[in-house]
Parts: C-alpha cells; structure tokens; sequence
C-alpha cells in the first residue's frame, strides 16, 4: 500500500514564527507585483512618446558663429567658426552683429526703397537699364517748333495752361488756344529730350508730380522737373513723354488733369500716356 504522508496542518507557524495566510489566494502577491511592473512600463512608454512629439528648438540662429565641441560633432574632428566679413568673428552670445558702416541707416524709409520716389528730390529715382533699353524712341520733332499736345484717346481735346496747372481741354477762343501752344526746345537737363516753353515765358514742369507753369529759377530740380524725353507708346504716330529725373515715371491724362504716374509693362489706361505733337492751334 502507498505510504500516506499527511499535510502539514495550516495553523502551526513556519520556523520563522510566521504564519501563513489562509486569508486569500496563493499568488496574489506575485499577481500585484506583475500588475505594477505593467502599469510602470505604460507610463514609461507614454511619457517617451509625449517626450517624442515635442517639437525640437530651433538653436540655429543662436549658435551662429559659435565653434561646436567634440562631442557635437560627434567625430571628434576640429571645426572652426566662419569668419566675419570684417575679419573677426563675431563673439558668442552677441544679439547682432554690427552694421556695415556703408549701410545708410535711413534707407529702408527712403521713398525710393519704397517704391515711391520723393517729388522733391534732386536726383530723382534711376531706372533700371533693362526697363529703358526695351522701349523704342520716338521721332523728336525739332526743337525750335511750336506745337500743340494732342490726346490720342481724346483727339479734340489738347494741353491747355489754366490757372498754373495743365489741363486737357477742348480749344475755345484765340487766348485759349494761345495757351495750349508750346514751343519745343533742347531739354534743360538733358539736350535729346525736350522742355516746353510758353508764350509768356514759363515751362512746363511737374511738381508733386502734378505738371504745371512755372518760372525757371535756374536750379537743377527746376531743369529735371522740366525735362521730358520721347519714348515708344504703342500708339500710331504718338509718343510717351518720360521723366528725365523719374524714368519709370511718364506724363498722363487722369480725370483731365496732367499729372506724372508710374510707366510699365503692368500699367493699365496705357492710352492716356500717349500724346502727339500737332500742328500749333494759335
């Protein structure tokens, strides 16, 4: 017969002087420990992921001009700092580095980095050589004649002095069309354009690039603001009349008034910049 061995009873304690739990389940320690390690392993893992997502800092710019150690590199090779364009490098932490001294402090306000040259500057705003070398000259009349300025898109309408300012009007008596006759002459600033002299004496210039009668007081923003040169319209037997001082600038016509206005190839209503030069109405 199998020897029967008895189990030990429960109730007595072990050598340590601990008794067991006969309380609960065996293996519920072992359970709790397991479910921690599961618990500390999803936070791990979120946390990384969140840490992950983060959108890195961008140090470029502050660690411009900065040598990188060894150990950014990673190679171990040596690296140095581009220098600056004055010979030394600029030091590290700087916000920014030093103007060139050739820099005007002034030109990122100025009306010709804007795009909107001053209407008093002596100089004038220069135009591009590209945009001047594309437009085709017109025929000069010669210079001596009097002439009347003719609208193309208002054939019976023409240049005619009022009140200190250039209008586009429709000839009336003898004294207005006086006034709407001009006499060609060499341009006072540049002697293949041309200047408009009145009867009376004055010439024709813009002002706020309004086009105007005035006295020549011998300046030389007097003598470019008087001074126009023939270019190509587009239109038959006419021509654009340029700004010597404002090249990308030409005369027009806008509510009938003559006035300067930017010129190109975007430029819309391009019939009220052309204009011939016909025969004097007095």
């Amino acid at each position: 017969m199998p020897e029967n061995k008895s189990r030990p009873p429960q109730e007595q304690p072990w050598e340590s002087g601990w008794a067991p739990d006969t309380s609960r389940a065996p293996g519920t320690r072992r359970l709790w420990l397991a479910g921690g390690l599961a618990v500390a392993t999803i936070v791990a893992c979120v946390t990384a992921i969140a840490l992950n997502d983060k959108p890195v800092e961008d140090t470029t710019a502050s660690r411009q001009g900065q040598t990188l150690s060894d150990d950014e590199t990673g190679g171990g090779l040596i690296s140095f700092a581009s220098p600056s364009a004055t010979g030394s490098a600029a030091p590290a932490g700087s916000k920014s580095a030093s103007p060139s001294p050739s820099a005007s402090p002034s030109a990122s306000s100025s009306p010709a980095a804007q795009g909107s040259p001053s209407p008093h500057a002596p100089g004038g705003s220069k135009a591009s050589a590209s945009a001047t070398a594309t437009r085709k000259p017109a025929d000069p009349a010669p210079s001596g004649d009097r002439r009347s300025v003719q609208a193309v898109n208002y054939p019976d309408r023409y240049w005619h002095v009022s009140g200190g300012l250039v209008r586009l009007d429709a000839p009336r008596g003898s004294e207005s069309r006086q006034d709407s006759t001009f006499t060609l002459v060499k341009g006072l600033s540049n002697s293949s354009c041309y200047s408009f002299a009145t009867h009376d004496g004055t010439y024709l210039r813009h002002r706020d690039f309004v086009l105007r009668s005035e006295r020549n007081d011998g300046s030389t923003l007097f003598k470019q603001d008087a001074t126009f040169c023939p270019g190509y319209s587009g239109e038959q037997g006419a021509v654009l009349l340029q700004s010597v001082n404002y090249p990308n600038y030409a005369l027009r016509h806008k509510n009938f008034q003559l006035r300067l206005d930017p010129w190109g190839y975007n430029t819309t209503n391009r019939a009220d910049f052309s204009f011939r030069l016909v025969s004097p109405l007095g």
